[in-house]
């Protein structure tokens, strides 16, 4: 029995030694740095990162920079002293973050920028980019304005006004420029004024009630460069007593925005908003599975654009043209309101 007792005790400390634990893996840490909450749209994006991360194999830490990008900079600097593995950057605006990229690329971690793009001396500052034609979601639309007023019949002369995101965000600056450039190729349209939104509702009632003191009747079409800015602008008009809605040959003003929420489907359905071109906030899928490919080394494809859509309940436009190229406009139902996921 003692021998027994050696021979076990012996046997146990023997496997001890042989199984030691194995050593503790360290996940992958992704900083993500978004820029606030100002519109639905932007809490869609950050729930559908947050959401793919939760249920990936890595570490999200997230900072919201409340608009700002001092805070975006800072954030990014405090993810490089935290030593992740890597960045994502939606960034407020385009110019400005060549030094905390740089320093990001020092320190051996991939920026992956999503949404709005960045203006930085050299591209290899930024592993990839991933986000929306912002130019083109503009022209859509505006190619969407001119075949209604042309299948309505209306021959009036058309003034425009437009409610612009945050100045210097690609968004706002690819938006804009469809909207001046199609207004500058008709002769029958005036642009009347451009004035910042700020993305946000509030904003965008405050500037639609400016144009509507100062142009009264005169507006026939008002361009939202988002759906929270509809909404302020369509509480603005109803307000002041004008009609919102598609009959612009009996004296309704057409609202044209972006984005195709939920709720901005919603108003499209009944009519408040003429036309919505979709911006898609779901990037979180997407990010995972590049962060899967880097992770087994290969090299993400630097610059990716979003296939999106466009919706109206008007069902004479099928299609709009820019360029060379046909975008299918889609006849907007319950069913598809029900479907949408933000």
């Amino acid at each position: 029995m003692l021998s027994a007792a050696v021979l076990s005790s012996c046997g146990i400390q023997q496997k001890t030694e042989q199984t030691p634990a194995p050593p503790k893996q360290e996940r992958v840490t992704v900083g993500f740095s978004q820029i606030g909450s100002e519109s639905d749209w932007r809490m869609a994006s950050t729930a559908s990162i947050q959401q793919a991360f939760a249920d990936s194999p890595y570490t999200l830490l997230f900072n919201d920079g409340q608009q700002k990008q001092e805070n975006q900079i800072k954030a990014i600097r405090e993810f490089i002293d935290q030593d992740v593995d890597y960045i994502i950057l939606d960034p407020c605006i385009e110019t400005g973050w060549d030094s905390a990229l740089m320093e990001a690329k020092e320190a051996g971690i991939p920026v992956i920028v999503i949404d709005r793009a960045v203006e930085v001396s050299d591209e290899s500052l930024y592993a990839a980019w991933i986000g929306s034609d912002f130019y083109l979601e503009g022209q859509r639309a505006m190619k969407w304005l001119e075949a209604y007023l042309k299948k309505e019949g209306y021959e009036e002369p058309v003034n425009l006004v437009g409610i612009q995101g945050t100045i210097g965000a690609t968004a706002q600056i690819g938006r804009s420029r469809a909207l001046e450039e199609a207004a500058n190729a008709h002769e029958d349209w005036t642009l009347l004024e451009e004035q910042p939104g700020d993305y946000t509702e509030a904003k965008g009632k405050e500037v639609m009630e400016e144009y509507l003191r100062k142009y009264q009747d005169k507006i026939q079409v008002v361009y939202c460069e988002n759906d929270n800015e509809a909404y302020g602008a369509i509480d603005a008009i109803q307000e002041s007593g004008r009609k919102v809605g598609m009959d612009v040959k009996n004296g309704d003003i057409l609202v044209l925005s972006f984005d195709a929420t939920h709720d901005g489907l919603r108003m499209a359905l009944e009519k408040k908003i003429a036309v919505n071109t979709e911006c898609s906030p779901l990037y979180g899928k997407r990010l995972v599975k590049m962060i899967d490919e880097m992770e087994q080394g290969e090299l993400p494809e630097h610059t990716t654009y979003i296939e999106e859509g466009q919706f109206s309940t008007y069902s004479g436009i099928r299609a709009v043209w820019v360029v060379d190229n046909s975008y299918l406009v889609t006849k907007l139902t319950n069913e598809i309101l029900e479907e949408r996921e933000y």
